[in-house]
This record gives C-alpha cells, structure tokens and sequence, in this order.
C-alpha cells in the first residue's frame, strides 16, 4: 500500500497556514493539473485527485486537527475519498463553487459528461382545518386538486405515436457539447448542456397534439391524505408524488397539507395535554359530590371533594392528544382547573343566609388555606 504525501506538502503551504492560504493553494493546484489541460495524462489526473483530498482534509478544522495529531488514519475516509475513490464529477461537485462554476474551474470544463436533465413537478400546498377529535385519532381526507397530469395521448413522453423522436442533431445524442475558447492558458475546451435538447441526447420529430410535446396537461385528481394523531396547528403533511405531474415522465412534486386547529368549545390545548376549567356553584365546593366533564371519548364523571378550593387542578391521565407518530413522551393528560362561581345577584332571603353564615367560623378562612393559597399564587410569579 503507498504511503500518502503529507497534506500540506501537496498544497505546499506551512502547517500553520490559514484557511485563506490553503483555499489559494489549491485552486493553483487544480488549475495546474486540471484533466482539461492536462488530457490524457495520468499522472496529472493522480494529482488533481491527490490535491482535492489533501483540501478536502484541510479546509475542515475538526479533521484538520485530527489530521495533525494522527495523520493520514485519524482522517481515514474522512474526507469521502477512500484512497482516491472518487472520481471527477464528485471532485467537481464537493469544490467547483470557490471557482464561481458548478462544474468548471475558471473557464475550464467538468472533467465529465452532463447529466441528464430530470424534470420535476411542482409541489401543490393545501390547508386542512381539524377539530381535536380528529387530532386524536387521525383522520383520512380528501381533497380534489386541480394540477399537472401526465397527458393520457402520449403517456408522458411528449411525442406523438412511436418512434417519433431521434438522436438530437446538435450533440449526435450525447447530450452535451464542447466548445473550444481561448483563454490565459491558451486555447481551452468547455463542456456544456446542449442547447437544443436540453442534454436530453434526443429530440421531439412529432409533438404530441394534446399536450404540445410537454408529455403534461391540466387536470384533476382525487387525493387522500392520512393525517396521523396528535399534530398541530402549524405543522405539515408532506404527500410525496402527488402534486403536478413533471414534464416528459420526470418526477412528480409532492403536496404539502398545512394543519390548522379549530377551536374547541370547551378544551384548550397545550402540547400533548388538555385543560378544561370546571366551574363549581359555592354548595357542591362546599359539601363535595360530582362533576361532569367533557373528553375527546365523551363525558366522565369524577368526584369533587368537600371543601375544594378554587385553583385546585385535577389531572386525568391518558386523556389528552397523543404524540404525533410516536415521538414524544407518549399520550398527554386532561388537566381539570377548578373555579367556585360566586353569585352576582341574590334574593333577600338568600342574602339573609349568607349574612348569617358570615359570623361562622367555618366559613372564616384557615391559615393553613391562606397559606396555601399565597404559596401557589407566588409560584406564578417565580
């Protein structure tokens, strides 16, 4: 196995070089043994390759720094080029930004053949509007949406009846064309996307009459979304492949469904949980019994204690909305916050009573209550 060249050695800069230093260096490298200047020369090709990965190495700091305590190992396949692995268009793709081109390097080509072009479709938004049952369960719905569908003539291809397409007569079929320019370092090739077929390596004889050889027309299309339990207002449902259809058999978009929480007549929510606020007439906080309160499965009955104070807070657990698909600390709780309703009008006989029950030491508040009391509303304040 061949001993790698030390890093630094390749780019030829100190080991305390900056950032800014090792960036200039390799550029100089990269045009210096570009495969576009250099074609059919192996040996350049091994430098360009060995330069990208001595960069790739020391333009990060995190395994820069391991480089410079381990060496070669402590980055071993670090930098994604495993010995040389990769080959010009992933070079050209990691590190042709910082000479302003996709894929050249000042002027120069990619070092390899363009893509194929792969048309996508447009992603279509919806918004659904949910109550908290159907959060809690999750829910099914349909929508009918207008968009691009794959023309039924042509089934996407964009051309009419078989055979109706032919090598483009700019590339020969390749897809890409090479021009040659003169440059600072003399006379240059560079490689680009065909301007006729789009790097398709084919072009339309006949176009498609219903859909104009775009292989795509206006439509409609029935959609079911699968809402799962327990999202919120403001989250979204990504339906992958069910937005526009893409032009030529391309890849569709996807739709994506925001959510929006109705409001509930009688429960709030906060995450996972559900408040309600009981209100007690002043007998029934007094002398206890039961109270009925309102689920996301229906009414429960739970028992009200004698001498409940207002503020006291009950909690049902398991009665509030599920986490969305599992994540989470599972199914939130119903939270009971109880308030005594004091009445704004009295009879006269009914203000009788209550003066007599004022000079009663059993409606005089306890210390201890007092105490409670002012404990909980310093809390809020902490």
């Amino acid at each position: 196995m061949a001993t790698k060249r030390d890093y630094y050695e390749v780019l030829g800069v100190s080991k305390n070089a900056s950032e800014d230093e090792i960036k200039k260096a390799y550029k100089k490298m990269a045009i210096k043994y570009h495969p576009d200047r250099n074609p059919g020369d192996k040996e350049a090709e091994e430098k360009f390759k060995e330069a990208a990965e001595a960069y790739d190495v020391l333009r990060d700091p995190q395994k820069r720094a391991r480089y410079d305590q381990f060496g070669p190992e402590g980055v071993n396949g670090a930098g994604g080029f495993g010995g040389g692995g990769m080959n010009m268009d992933d070079i050209f793709s990691m590190f042709g930004d910082i000479f302003g081109g996709r894929g050249g390097f000042g002027g120069f080509g990619g070092g390899g053949r363009p893509r194929k072009p792969q048309y996508r479709g447009g992603d279509l938004r919806l918004k659904v509007r949910l109550t908290l049952q159907e959060i809690a369960t999750g829910v099914t719905k349909k929508f009918k949406v207008k968009k691009k569908v794959t023309c039924s003539h042509c089934h996407g291809s964009g051309a009419e009846g078989s055979g109706a397409t032919e090598a483009c007569p700019t590339c020969h079929g390749s897809g890409y064309v090479i021009k040659t320019q003169q440059s600072i370092f003399g006379m240059m090739q560079t490689q680009t996307v065909c301007p006729t077929c789009g790097g398709e390596g084919t072009v339309i004889k006949n176009k498609c009459k219903e859909c104009g050889g775009e292989g795509v027309v206006n439509g409609e299309e029935v959609v079911e979304v699968k809402i799962p339990a327990g999202v919120g207002d403001g989250m979204v449902v990504t339906v992958t492949g069910k937005g526009h259809a893409a032009r030529r058999n391309g890849v569709p978009g996807d739709i994506q469904v925001y959510i929006e929480e109705e409001t509930d007549k009688n429960l709030l929510r906060e995450d996972n949980n559900l408040i309600y606020n009981l209100l007690l007439d002043i007998p029934t906080a007094a002398l206890g019994g039961d109270a009925e309160i309102p689920t996301i499965d229906g009414k429960v009955k739970i028992k009200i204690e004698p001498g409940t104070q207002p503020g006291k807070v009950v909690r049902l657990r398991g009665k509030g909305l599920p986490a969305v698909q599992g994540y989470g600390y599972g199914t939130g709780d119903l939270i009971v916050n109880i308030s005594v309703y004091i009445p704004e009008t009295l009879t006269k006989e009914e203000r009788k009573f209550l003066e007599e029950m004022r000079t009663s030491d059993s409606f005089a508040p306890r210390e201890s209550i007092k105490e409670k009391i002012f404990k909980k509303f310093r809390s809020y304040f902490e």
